[in-house]
């Protein structure tokens, strides 16, 4: 008997298959005591699980390429952190295992994170992933992680650790689905950059059997169990006419009258650059330059590897628009050099361009690359500044540029409620905003963007954001500059279509959602746009706003 279940939706398309669950987590360790003289021993089979597990992450992201690198990276240094081996050591030290006592060091640092405001809960999946797979090569047993299979299959999984997803074979899994995570959790990025139709913040979904037959739909976020005959011929007929719709529309985006909306790329470093040519975007709305700096936590890359990097991504997009963010450090990517270590809340503290006020070395650096790099090429560079609070930051950002002899245009990331309110102040020092409406939306409803629990909160949908999104549009228009937006919320097309109304000047996404939000436009005039845009934001939920615009935008 067909059930329906409602989960969010984060990654276009539709997936039916077979359920396959996630290989089970590694179990907990025997507190078995050692003698003393083994201590050394279990400490070097601690270090070497450390270092092999390491070198498989990085392996990993080096053959995912992109964001999924960066991520792997991170998971990389989290299990070299040297506070962890310490405590390993330590535990070791008086009778426990190798496997038990990185087990106990792991399950300390996890309440750490749970205890810091839980801005930093989001990354306890990482964490346990990389505890599993540590404490799996001590154990000699085969890793956690994704079932095989010779048939195609939907997955199903509490949550999926970015080595998981980053490695999804798209031939096999046709679709995934979590309990946990949420729309800007780095399952979701990664799913959205795969192409893999997904679904998050499912309760109750490691409940579905094994081999039982289900239809996922990752732009409604519906998941169909045991769906009828009936069912799948709507569903397929559906994902039919979506893909004719994305085959038929080519060129810049537009709406259907001709108002032109550059739809542009967000990029975590050279390895995303040739999807987003393949796709067709305009230029690049987000470049983030996290990539270069993860590989050693300790000290900025030098000057010349910088722009190696950045020259790679420019040189993609000639008579394109770049826009590249300045390093973004700090909350969920601390860095030994740059960030504090004992902040009671670091998603509150010292991140984005207050890190990198205190350090003018490494962004005059990281100017001074950019300029070299972009120096002869016929491209749009323009750099922005993470986590802009007020016109006072804003100036400082530009002075800076300025200082470094940037040729370029310097804009200011919209994340904090107060940089909306006061967009036209900070556009009397910078040229152009730009939204990261995953990080408005955290800072706006206090709601952790990895946390599950507060999905609801996430949703880009929720009427309070898209009045946010309108104030920085309508101050950017009354200055005469542009107000773009690339966070996650560019990649739904009909959310798209609203922030084209709301006034949005641009739209940046992952590759893959490019073509469809490119169709979207296509299909309404800019005036429908601004009707569905007005009935979203006179609702008072995100289910209701997304309803009131799909109804305007529909003809109902």
């Amino acid at each position: 008997m067909e059930t329906t279940l409602r989960g969010v939706g984060v990654s276009h398309g539709v997936a039916i298959g077979e359920v396959r669950h996630m290989g089970t987590a590694v179990l907990e360790p025997p507190a078995k005591q050692i003698p003393v003289e083994e201590a050394e021993r279990e400490q070097g089979r601690a270090h070497q699980a450390v270092e092999a597990v390491a070198a498989d992450l990085i392996a990993r992201g080096n053959l995912a390429g992109g964001e999924a690198q960066a991520v792997l990276e991170a998971q990389a240094l989290m299990a070299q952190d040297p506070e962890l081996m310490a405590d390993v050591e330590r535990r070791i030290a008086v009778g426990s295992t190798a496997e038990r006592g990185v087990y106990d060091a792991f399950a300390s640092y996890r309440a750490l994170l749970a205890g810091a405001g839980e801005y930093l809960a989001g990354r306890v999946a990482d964490l346990d992933d990389v505890r599993n797979r540590i404490v799996a090569r001590l154990l000699g047993v085969p890793m956690p992680g994704v079932p095989d299979s010779d048939e195609p299959y939907v997955l199903i999984a509490r949550d999926l650790a970015p080595a998981d997803t980053a490695l999804l074979d798209p031939a096999l899994v046709l679709g995934f689905v979590t309990e946990e995570g949420g729309p800007t959790s780095h399952s979701a990025i990664l799913a959205r950059a795969l192409g893999v139709p997904a679904v998050v913040a499912l309760p109750g979904a490691g409940e579905i059997s094994e081999g039982t037959v289900i239809a996922v739909d990752g732009s409604t976020g519906e998941i169909f169990v045991e769906p009828t005959d009936a069912k799948r011929a709507e569903l397929e007929a559906a994902a039919a006419a979506r893909k004719a719709a994305l085959s038929a529309s080519t060129g810049p985006g537009a709406t259907s009258d001709g108002h032109k909306v550059p739809l542009l790329a967000n990029v975590g470093g050279p390895g995303d650059v040739p999807a987003a040519v393949e796709a067709g975007a305009e230029g690049v709305g987000l470049f983030r330059t996290e990539f270069l700096f993860l590989d050693d936590s300790e000290r900025a890359p030098s000057e010349e590897k910088q722009i190696e990097a950045y020259r790679k991504v420019l040189e993609a997009f000639p008579e394109g628009r770049v826009v590249v963010r300045v390093l973004d450090a700090g909350a969920d990517k601390p860095l030994d050099f740059l960030t504090p270590a004992d902040e009671p809340n670091p998603a509150l503290g010292v991140r984005g361009l207050r890190s990198l006020l205190d350090h003018p070395d490494v962004l005059r650096t990281q100017l001074t690359a950019l300029s070299k790099a972009a120096a002869g090429l016929p491209v749009y560079l323009e750099v922005m500044a993470p986590m802009v609070a007020d016109r006072a930051d804003a100036k400082a950002f530009a002075d800076a540029c300025r200082e470094a002899g940037l040729n370029a245009k310097f804009g200011a990331m919209v994340e904090i409620p107060s940089a909306a309110l006061r967009a036209r102040s900070i556009l009397q020092e910078v040229e152009f905003l730009s939204l990261g409406t995953n990080d408005l939306a955290q800072y706006t409803f206090a709601a952790d963007r990895q946390v599950g629990a507060v999905s609801r909160l996430q949703d880009p949908w929720q009427p309070a954001l898209l009045d946010l999104v309108a104030l920085s549009a309508e101050g950017a228009k009354a200055e005469g500059k542009s107000c773009g937006v690339c966070g996650e919320a560019a990649a739904d097309p009909l959310l798209a279509c609203v922030l084209t109304g709301l006034g949005v000047t641009s739209l940046s996404m992952g590759a893959a959602s490019i073509p469809y939000v490119r169709s979207a436009l296509a299909q309404h005039t800019l005036a429908q746009c601004e009707r569905a845009a007005a009935a979203a934001r006179a609702t008072d939920s995100a289910e209701e706003a997304r309803k009131a615009a799909q109804a305007v935008l529909s003809g109902e």
